[in-house]
């Protein structure tokens, strides 16, 4: 079965598409939790950013500046969350990569990046002996 952002990327299905060039499509999230609230994912299907080309990668992240612009010019927020929730545990609903750009406004609610999780049990030097062995 064809995941559902494959199927927005052919025109399969509709959406409200607020970007678009030949390698990446912007969407309105069908659930916003912020007006504005936009998904940048590659038109290719591929899990994660991990998983992805580096061209893709670039693709993406390209399409992700232009749509912060576009929401910057048009909608005029304070500054932007932007995100990517890569396995299920992080809450990524959807199995193809997808880049969620959330325009921002003061006393709105919501918070930064660093208050999704706070489990740090480890030394940051602990940490990084891991990482580097």
């Amino acid at each position: 079965m064809e995941c559902i952002f494959c199927k927005i990327a052919k025109k399969e299905i509709p959406a409200h598409v607020v970007y678009e060039d030949g390698e990446v499509i912007g969407i309105l999230d069908i659930h916003p939790r912020t007006p504005g609230h936009t998904v940048v994912i590659p038109k290719e299907h591929v899990f994660s950013v991990s998983e992805a080309s580096p061209e893709t990668v670039a693709a993406v992240f390209g399409g992700v500046r232009t749509v912060v612009s576009l929401l910057d010019k048009k909608l005029n927020p304070a500054g932007f969350t932007v995100g990517i929730n890569h396995g299920e545990v992080a809450g990524q609903e959807i199995p193809h990569l997808h880049v969620h750009v959330m325009p921002r406004w003061k006393d709105d609610g919501g918070g930064c990046i660093q208050s999704i999780v706070n489990n740090q049990k480890e030394s940051v030097d602990e940490i990084k002996k891991k990482i580097s062995s």
